[in-house]
């Protein structure tokens, strides 16, 4: 395991997660319930996330290098392209909706704040931008370990942000101007990629 790969892991997958509809819906969760089991329910759908995403980018990098620098040039760059040009507020009121959509727990005992934490989180990540991050990453640095250990990282960060002082952070730094930090590096990295995948 690189220290390096997981490191530039958890810094793509940190920025990229903090202005997204699962960390508004880690927010929410966690004003209505506590904090901790909001976390544990989140984690753990991260968890297996993150397993699935680096599965994902080991069959990718099974292909041959050329066509698997391409692959991961084209999918950084779709990423920038959504956090350059995508509406953060529609962001914002997704991550809002998806715990708006789940009905009021009657007894919010441990297991069922954990359980609907874990089932929003879980469908909400489908297919989401640190997913297709993270599969990118573990297909170009050939180091699932690293990769998935920073990736887990960075979104359990995220997800303590969101639960314990989210609201704060909203007010306080501009989720538009990480997003935008996110994208820029996002484009670098499909910049390289596509630069690795012509020299061969």
């Amino acid at each position: 395991m690189s220290l390096a790969v997981a490191a530039i892991a958890f810094g793509v997958v940190f920025l990229a997660e903090l202005p997204d509809k699962s960390m508004i819906a880690s927010l929410v969760l966690g004003t209505r319930y506590r904090p901790l089991y909001v976390w544990i329910g989140a984690a753990s759908a991260f968890a297996v996330h993150v397993v699935i995403a680096v599965v994902a980018g080991g069959v990718l990098s099974l292909l041959p290098h050329r066509l698997v620098e391409g692959i991961v040039s084209a999918l950084f760059l779709i990423g920038a392209a959504i956090l350059l040009f995508r509406n953060e507020t529609a962001e914002e009121e997704a991550g809002a909706e998806s715990v708006e959509a789940v009905p009021e727990l009657v007894v919010p005992t441990m297991l069922r704040v954990v359980s609907l934490s874990f089932v929003v989180i879980f469908i909400g990540e489908w297919g989401d931008i640190t997913q297709i991050a993270t599969a990118n990453l573990a297909a170009k640095y050939h180091d699932p370990l690293g990769v998935g250990i920073g990736a887990l990282l960075g979104l359990w960060s995220v997800v303590a942000i969101g639960v314990i002082a989210g609201s704060k952070l909203v007010e306080r730094v501009p989720l538009a101007l990480v997003r935008r930090i996110t994208g820029v590096i996002l484009a670098a990295l499909g910049v390289l990629s596509a630069v690795a995948a012509v020299r061969g």
